[in-house]
């Protein structure tokens, strides 16, 4: 199996000869990032997480020189607007879809309880990780009740509403990000 070079899908058929001209035209990947705080949508503090994530996920593509599109969107704790904003966000062909706020055990923690049965396909080991990881350090971490899934072609990952575990489970789910996006689309190569 090569090592290098761009593994592409034909979408046209043709016959292609040296000296032909290829250009490479990468997609351009739409990341929307959502933030759920009565208290940040009241602008009573400022939503650190949100903007935490993005420049995360900035980074981690211009690393790859993969073109994005990042949208943050904050929302109060409100289930229905967060259920009708993912259903747009699928609707929308968004292909990674993160979460902050909502995940731990408290009476406005609802985030996964909206985000699981509109899931078409769970993938918990990914989340599973990141508790057991801290969690070793930091108990705390295992009341976590973050989710990782599809619904169509859009990935989604909620996480807990703090800098720190946005940049704990950022750097978690970006070892593996590129290669559920590829297979998503079904360019995985074996």
């Amino acid at each position: 199996m090569p090592k290098e070079g761009i593994f592409a899908r034909v979408v046209h058929p043709g016959t292609l000869k040296a000296g032909d001209l290829l250009e490479y035209h990468p997609r351009t990947l739409k990341i929307r990032i959502i933030t759920l705080s009565d208290r940040a949508y009241q602008q009573l503090y400022e939503d650190l997480s949100g903007p935490k994530i993005r420049q995360l996920a900035e980074d981690f593509m211009l690393a790859l020189g993969q073109p994005c599109e990042i949208e943050n969107v904050l929302i109060p704790d409100d289930p229905q607007r967060l259920h009708d904003l993912l259903q747009h966000s699928k609707d929308e062909l968004i292909d990674v879809v993160i979460t902050t706020g909502g995940t731990g055990i408290g009476p406005r923690d609802f985030t996964p309880d909206v985000v699981q049965p509109i899931l078409d396909k769970e993938i918990p080991g990914i989340m599973d990780a990141v508790r057991m990881k801290f969690g070793a350090s930091k108990p705390a971490a295992l009341i976590s009740r973050s989710t990782a899934g599809i619904m169509g072609k859009t990935l989604i990952f909620t996480f807990p509403g703090s800098v720190r575990a946005a940049g704990e489970y950022f750097g978690e789910i970006k070892l593996t990000l590129m290669h559920l996006i590829y297979m998503l689309h079904g360019l995985y190569i074996h």
